[in-house]
């Protein structure tokens, strides 16, 4: 098997390893044992929701292997990007971002109002997020976030992401994508 493509869902495969899951809704971190058996729930970007036992908890694509197949690369900016270069990759990682109970990513879903780079006073860059969540009490809104930011932190010129959560406005269907609706089927 290669890549988080094969996989498919409802799926069933056992661990190969033990492997570090964050566990949906919650957000917390645990440990899947190897011989458990998982099944696949949502492939998509670059990290994979699966369910055992009745949980539902999200793996990082660079943990694949514990499935038997090919990893994914975790994301990588070199230096010497220009600003542009660099908004242009968190709008990328941004876009392989899910909530892990809906499968259209938190740009297409309308989560993102803004994303910019700004240059600190010792020369470092930061990326500024500003972002919500489809309701207040979302308890995946600290994993989404935190996997946003790992993403972003793969340009070697980014050296901190601050990622704002508002809910002025407060997030509505209206914000999604033409293309989220289709895939959500709310046309």
């Amino acid at each position: 098997m290669s890549g988080i493509e094969s996989l498919r869902k409802g799926e069933q495969l056992p661990l190969q390893r033990s492997v570090e899951a964050i566990s949906i809704p919650f957000g917390k971190p645990v440990t899947l044992d190897e011989d458990d058996t998982i099944q696949i729930m949502q492939a998509l970007g670059t990290s994979v929701s699966v369910l055992k036992g009745g949980n539902m908890y999200l793996i990082e694509g660079y943990n694949l292997d514990a499935f038997g197949i090919e990893p994914t690369a975790r994301p990588w900016l070199a230096g010497g990007a220009s600003d542009e270069a660099l908004e242009a990759f968190a709008w990328q990682q941004l876009r392989t971002c899910f909530d892990p109970e809906i499968p259209v990513d938190i740009v297409e879903l309308g989560l993102v109002y803004g994303c910019r780079v700004t240059t600190l006073i010792d020369g470092q860059k930061m990326v500024q997020i500003r972002m919500t969540l489809t309701a207040p009490g979302c308890g995946m809104g600290d994993v989404i976030a935190e996997d946003a930011k790992n993403k972003i932190l793969g340009a070697e010129q980014i050296s901190r992401v601050n990622i704002e959560l508002v809910f002025d406005p407060p997030w509505s269907r209206e914000m999604m994508s033409d293309e989220a609706k289709l895939a959500l089927n709310m046309f």
